[in-house]
């Protein structure tokens, strides 16, 4: 029995918790796979069987797949397996991957750092934490995975010259004081780079990664609305783009050590 659930579906990236309860033995039947994704094993082992060949999988090492992929799985032992699925649009792989959208067919290594990450996105994920970090994180988060397999493919596209990056990141940084609000993929394309090759720029020259600028941005717009002498705590929170009252505090009490109520009358 396969099971998948959905933590994740925005921006053209879909992380899910997907769990298999097959029994020993060999798959039934031959599946299509649907979407270009990378799939992390978490628990347990299996054997796919797809481009020719069979490979084990299990917890050191991630794959691929690809649309209109043929796939069969088989279970070599009794307990089921657990795994993440990052799927991602064609044009953020490709985006990640050096124009094309055409994953590696072999498995994909995973080192400890690797393997934590995509076990602490999926855990935001679960939170319900902020779609921009989720995206940021799990965009990051691929292009690790496929770095081990070929660095220089991945680092493809990026501005050559440091005056190039800078300018890239200056005009990111201009764009989200007007929209706040856009999505990872929609401002990099706006700006004409990868959206992972914009995060890692962006947290390269600010120190600070593009879900962090934008809860900053919120937060100065919340001071100023406080100190200009608003009063209600609600519109301040939904002027300044929060998804409600409760999140505007929990971020500011994060960012400055205190409260909405106490900075609007330190403010006053």
């Amino acid at each position: 029995m396969l099971t998948a659930r959905n933590v994740l579906d925005a921006d053209g990236i879909t992380l899910a918790d997907v769990a298999c309860r097959h029994q020993a033995g060999r798959g039934e039947a031959i599946e299509l796979r649907t979407a270009h994704a990378l799939v992390f094993v978490r628990r347990g082992c299996f054997v796919r069987a797809a481009d020719g060949g069979e490979r084990l999988l299990d917890p050191t090492v991630a794959y691929a797949t690809m649309p209109g992929q043929e796939e069969r799985i088989d279970h070599p032992r009794e307990g089921g397996d657990d795994c993440t699925s990052l799927a991602l649009a064609p044009e953020l792989v490709a985006g990640l991957w050096g124009g094309d959208p055409a994953l590696p067919t072999s498995p994909l290594p995973t080192s400890p750092a690797v393997d934590l990450e995509h076990r602490l996105v999926l855990a935001a994920a679960r939170r319900g934490a902020d779609r921009h970090e989720l995206t940021e994180r799990a965009l990051g988060l691929a292009a690790a995975a496929l770095e081990r397999h070929d660095a220089d493919r991945v680092a493809s596209g990026r501005p050559a010259t440091a005056r190039a990056r800078r300018a890239v990141v200056e005009e990111a940084r201009e764009r989200l004081l007007a929209d706040p609000d856009q999505s990872l993929p929609v401002l990099a394309r706006r700006v004409a780079v990868s959206p992972h090759h914009l995060s890692r720029l962006f947290h390269a020259l600010t120190g600070s990664t593009i879900s962090r600028h934008r809860l900053r941005l919120r937060v100065r717009g919340a001071l100023e609305r406080l100190a200009g002498g608003e009063r209600d705590l609600a519109r301040v929170a939904a002027e300044a783009g929060f998804a409600d009252q409760a999140h505007c505090c929990r971020v500011i009490r994060a960012e400055l050590g205190t409260t909405p109520s106490a900075l609007r009358a330190a403010l006053a």
